[in-house]
C-alpha cells in the first residue's frame, strides 16, 4: 500500500507539473518567500517593542551607557533628549545593518533558500540576543565595533577603507587590535597599516578632545572594570572577570590571566587563520570576536555579539546533528544563565561563566568542519520511519524520525523547557480570592459526586506517623526523578518510544499550563475552614494576605490539573506500554497510585486535580497520535514496523534488551 501511494503522489505531481509548467518552481520560490516576509515582520515587532521599552523607562533610566561616556554635565540636557532619541531610533537600523552584512558574508555555496532567509533570520537573533536588548534600553555601543569589524572584514573592498573601518572599532574597544594577524595572515598588509594610523589618530583626537574621561576610559578598561562596577562582576563575561570571581586576586590573578590570555590568543588566531584560508571569513571573524571576549580585561554584555555570529559554523557529520551548536549558541545569547544552568550550588561557576565559556569553546575546542570536507554540503541523512497507516488521511501531521535524537540538543531543549514551565507557572498565579472561589466550587462538585474524602485522607494519614513520613518524602522526591529515569531509559534503550514519550509529557505540561493560567485553585491545605492539615510545611497562617507564597519562585495555586499526579500517570502509562513483562507494566501502574495517596494525603490537591492531571495526559498522547502518528509496535525478532532496526551484535542481546 505504501509503494501504491508514493507512485500515486507523484504521479498526481507529474499531472501538476504537465498541466502548469513552472507552477512547481513558482511554489518552490513562494514558500520561502513567504517565510521571509513573516521573518522580516517579527524582527520589525521586536523592534518596535524594544524602542518601546526603551522610551517607556524611566527618566533616570535611559540610555545611561550615553551619559557615562559624555559625562553627567558633558551635554546639555536639550542636546542629551535628541542623542537619546538619535540613539534609540537608529540603533534597529545598526542591526539591520549587521545583519545584512552577515547575510552577505556567508560561505559559499548558498542556496537560493538560504540567501532568501540569512538576513531577516540574522536580524531577528540580534534583536533577541540578550547583547542587544542590554544595547538598546542602556544605550551602550558595544554594536558599534561589531558593524564597523564584519564591514571592514567582509563588505567593503578596498584594503584602506577596511583599515579605517576596523581602526575606529578599535577605538572604541582597544582588544579589536587583535584581527590585524587575521588581516596579516590573510594578506591584507596594507589595511593593517591603515588599522593602526586610524587608531591612533581616533585615539588621539579622543584624549585630546576629552582627556579626563579619556584617561578614565583607558584606566578602567585596563583595570578590568569597563566604565564603571566590579572587575569580578558577572556582567564581565572575561577570562579576567572568572578569574577574579574564582577567588584569585593581586599578581598572581594577573600572571595567571596574562598566561592564559596569551594561550588563548595564540590558539584562537591559529583557528581563524585556518577558517579565514578556508573561505570561511566570518566564521574566521566570529573566532577572532570570541578570543577578543575572552582576553579582553572587561566584556560587558552588550559586548558579547562575537558569540551570536560563531552559530554560522558547521559542526557534525550528520543532519540531524548540525542544529545542536547553532541552536547551544542562541541559547546562550538569548537566554538568562539561570534558565540554562539548574541553581545547584556545585554548577554556580558553570552558570556565572556561561557566557565565557562559549567564546572559549567558539575559539578554541568546537571542531567546525572545513570546507574541503565531503560532510560540509552533504551531511548524512537523517533517516525517517515510513509514513504510519492510520483511518485519517492527513494523520500523522510529521514525519517520524527513526534514529536516536542528539542527547546534547535534547539536555538543551528540556532544560530550557522545563525553565520556561517554571516562569510561565509562577506568572500564572491568581488572586488569592480568585483562588479560594474555585477551590468552593470544586469541593461544592465533589461533594455532589461523594468525592470528598481529603479531609478524611489528611487527618487519618496524619495519625500515622510512619505513614505520613512516607507520603511527605514520596510527595517531594520522586516527582522528578521518576520522569527523568523513565525518559532517561528510553533514551538508551527505546530511542524511537524516547521520542514518542517525550513528544507526550511535553504537550500534557504544555495543556496543564493553559490550567494554571485560567483556572487558579487553592489546594485543600489553603483553603479557609476545610481543616486540612498541611504535612510538609506545616500549619499555614491565613491571617496572613500572602500566605500562599512559600518561596517566590512556587505559585500555590498551580493545582488544577494536577502535574504531580499527570507527570506520574505518564510514568505509569509509558511504562505499561513499553514494558514486555507483566510485572514490569504492574511496578509502573504503582507510581501513579501512591502519588494520587500522596497528593490527597498531604493536602496538596483535590480529588478532581487528579482527574485534571489525567485529563491533560489523554490529551498529550492524543495530541501525539495526531502528530507524529501510533507509536511503532516492535515485530519478530525485534524489529520494528516504523522502519527502526535496532543495533544489536547478537541475537541473545536482541532478546534480552526486548524485555524491558
Amino acid at each position: 500500500m505504501g509503494r501504491r501511494a508514493g507512485w500515486e503522489g507523484r504521479q498526481g505531481v507529474a499531472k501538476v507539473e504537465q498541466s502548469s509548467p513552472g507552477g512547481v518552481a513558482w511554489a518552490a520560490v513562494a514558500r520561502p518567500a513567504t517565510v521571509r516576509a513573516v521573518l522580516w515582520l517579527i524582527a520589525a515587532v521586536l523592534a518596535v517593542r524594544q524602542i518601546t521599552v526603551a522610551l517607556t523607562a524611566p527618566r533616570g533610566d535611559r540610555v545611561t551607557g550615553l551619559e557615562t561616556w559624555a559625562g553627567p554635565d558633558g551635554v546639555p540636557p536639550a542636546a542629551e533628549q535628541v542623542l537619546g532619541w538619535g540613539w534609540t531610533f537608529g540603533t534597529p537600523l545598526l542591526v539591520v545593518a549587521l545583519g545584512l552584512v552577515v547575510a552577505r558574508a556567508l560561505p559559499e555555496p548558498v542556496t537560493r533558500r538560504t540567501a532568501l532567509l540569512a538576513a531577516p533570520v540574522a536580524v531577528t537573533l540580534l534583536m533577541l540576543s540578550l547583547p542587544m536588548r542590554t544595547t538598546l534600553p542602556l544605550g551602550q555601543t558595544g554594536i558599534i565595533p561589531v558593524l564597523l569589524v564584519l564591514a571592514g572584514c567582509c563588505a567593503v573592498r578596498g584594503e584602506r577603507t577596511s583599515g579605517v573601518l576596523l581602526g575606529v572599532a578599535a577605538a572604541f574597544q582597544p582588544t579589536v587590535l587583535l584581527f590585524l594577524p587575521l588581516l596579516w595572515c590573510t594578506g591584507r598588509r596594507r589595511a593593517v597599516a591603515s588599522t593602526g594610523i586610524t587608531f591612533a589618530a581616533a585615539t588621539a583626537l579622543a584624549w585630546a578632545a576629552m582627556p579626563h574621561d579619556s584617561s578614565t576610559s583607558w584606566v578602567r578598561h585596563l583595570a578590568g572594570t569597563g566604565l564603571g562596577g566590579r572587575a569580578d562582576d558577572l556582567g564581565n563575561q572575561s577570562l579576567h572577570g572568572a578569574l577574579l570571581r574564582l577567588g584569585l586576586e593581586g599578581p598572581v590573578e594577573i600572571v595567571v590571566f596574562l598566561a592564559l590570555g596569551t594561550a588563548v590568543a595564540v590558539l584562537g588566531m591559529r583557528r581563524a587563520i585556518r577558517y579565514a584560508r578556508d573561505g570561511q571569513l566570518l566564521l574566521a571573524v566570529a573566532i577572532t570576536g570570541c578570543v577578543v571576549v575572552v582576553v579582553s580585561p572587561t566584556s560587558a554584555k552588550h559586548q558579547l555579539l562575537w558569540v551570536l555570529l560563531a552559530a554560522v559554523g558547521r559542526v557534525g557529520t550528520k543532519a540531524s546533528s548540525r542544529p545542536v551548536w547553532p541552536v547551544a549558541v542562541v541559547l546562550v545569547t538569548t537566554l538568562p544563565a539561570t534558565m540554562l544552568v539548574p541553581n545547584i550550588d556545585v554548577l554556580h561557576p558553570l552558570r556565572d561563566n556561561v557566557v565565557l565559556l562559549a567564546a572559549l569553546a567558539s575559539a578554541l575546542v568546537v571542531p567546525f568542519l572545513s570546507r574541503t570536507s565531503a560532510y560540509y554540503r552533504n551531511p548524512v541523512p537523517t533517516e525517517y520511519a515510513p509514513r504510519a497507516e492510520t483511518r485519517w488521511g492527513r494523520v500523522p501531521l510529521l514525519r517520524r524520525v527513526a534514529t536516536r535524537p542528539n542527547l546534547l540538543l535534547e539536555l538543551l531543549l528540556i532544560r530550557v523547557t522545563y525553565a520556561a514551565y517554571q516562569r510561565t507557572r509562577l506568572e500564572a498565579a491568581g488572586s488569592r480570592a480568585t483562588a479560594e472561589e474555585h477551590a468552593r466550587q470544586i469541593l461544592a462538585i465533589e461533594r455532589a459526586l461523594f468525592l470528598d474524602i481529603e479531609h478524611w485522607v489528611n487527618h487519618a494519614v496524619v495519625r500515622i506517623g510512619w505513614l505520613r513520613h512516607f507520603f511527605d518524602f514520596y510527595y517531594t522526591s520522586f516527582h522528578f526523578v521518576v520522569p527523568l529515569t523513565v525518559l532517561g531509559v528510553l533514551y538508551w534503550r527505546r530511542p524511537a518510544d524516547y521520542r514518542w514519550a517525550r513528544t507526550a509529557i511535553g504537550l500534557t505540561t504544555a495543556l496543564a499550563l493553559v490550567g494554571f493560567f485560567f483556572y487558579p485553585l487553592a489546594p485543600p491545605r489553603l483553603t479557609p475552614g476545610l481543616g486540612i492539615i498541611d504535612t510538609i510545611h506545616g500549619v499555614q497562617d491565613f491571617a496572613r494576605p500572602d500566605y500562599g507564597r512559600l518561596t517566590e519562585l512556587t505559585n500555590q495555586y498551580a493545582a488544577m490539573p494536577s502535574l504531580h499526579f499527570g507527570w506520574s500517570l505518564w510514568c505509569g502509562l509509558t511504562v505499561a506500554i513499553v514494558a514486555r513483562r507483566g510485572w514490569m507494566k504492574a511496578v509502573g501502574l504503582l507510581h501513579p497510585t501512591f502519588t494520587l495517596a500522596a497528593i490527597v494525603a498531604t493536602g496538596n490537591h483535590w480529588i478532581l486535580d487528579a482527574a485534571g492531571g489525567a485529563a491533560v495526559v489523554g490529551a498529550g498522547f492524543a495530541l501525539t497520535h495526531v502528530l507524529t502518528g501510533p507509536r511503532a509496535q516492535p515485530g519478530k525478532n525485534g524489529e520494528r514496523t516504523d522502519g527502526e532496526v535496532p543495533r544489536h551484535r547478537t541475537f541473545s542481546a536482541t532478546a534480552r534488551r526486548s524485555r524491558i
